[in-house]
């Protein structure tokens, strides 16, 4: 019951909750911007700032909308899929 009391305090706050989670992801790219040395980076790509939090952020996306779609081609079943003859 506390996680259901939990997300419902969370939908109530949603526009402060997105504002948090992108002045987060803010905080992280100025932070790698500022203080994250370069100098032994192995490709010219991580020189970019922000490079490593926008691969995670892609590479989050990509997971989700792959498995979403590898379990529409035949994992999930209607929930009455043994109930048909």
């Amino acid at each position: 019951m506390i996680i259901i009391r939990c997300i419902d305090f969370l939908r109530s706050r949603l526009r402060s909750l997105i504002f948090l989670c992108v002045l987060v992801l803010v905080l992280l790219v100025v932070g790698d911007w500022l203080l994250v040395d370069k100098t032994g980076a192995h490709t010219a790509i991580e020189h970019c700032f922000g490079f490593w939090s926008l691969f995670g952020f892609l590479s989050c996306l990509a997971i989700i909308f792959l498995s979403k779609w590898f379990g529409h081609l035949g994992i999930m079943k209607p929930e009455d899929y043994y109930d048909n003859d």
